[in-house]
């Protein structure tokens, strides 16, 4: 029974280990190419559903996504941004990815540097204001 137990074990643990949005393995991004990335925009880590972006952006659009979990840390600019509410005019842009030219509703949060903010899948969110120009952020997108 006890090795029974202990194989049970070893298997839930390795499915843990593979299953996506857990990292796989150690990822060092180095200053200069996620400065070189924030420039444009785009991924420095992805890794069975761990994704992670440098992004600097103005106001745009809401965003709905079916599956992706963000974590939004602020790192210069200010943003006011929208989590919630009722999609207008929504439409769908690839599977699982929606977006909007706005909500009715939602909650507002002002965003800063330092600041750091959770959106969990399926949560309109919105960028809908950047009075600096530009936000610059790290967003830890995690996918099941």
């Amino acid at each position: 029974m006890k090795a029974f137990a202990a194989v049970a074990f070893v298997l839930a643990l390795s499915a843990m280990t593979l299953a996506d949005g857990v990292p796989t393995k150690v990822t060092y991004v180095p200053h200069d190419k996620a400065a070189s990335t924030f420039v444009k925009g785009g991924q420095i880590i992805g890794d069975k559903g761990l994704i992670v972006l440098a992004n600097r952006r103005g106001a745009g659009e809401v965003e709905v996504h079916d599956k992706t979990n963000h974590v939004f840390i602020i790192l210069e600019g200010e943003a006011t941004f929208i989590t919630g509410g009722t999609l207008v005019g929504a439409r769908t842009t690839a599977p699982g990815q929606t977006r909007a030219s706005s909500v009715e509703g939602g909650t507002t949060y002002h965003l800063s540097k330092g600041g750091v903010i959770t959106v969990p899948a399926k949560t309109p969110h919105w960028f809908k204001e950047v009075p600096t120009q530009t936000i610059a952020y790290y967003a830890i997108n995690l996918e099941p």
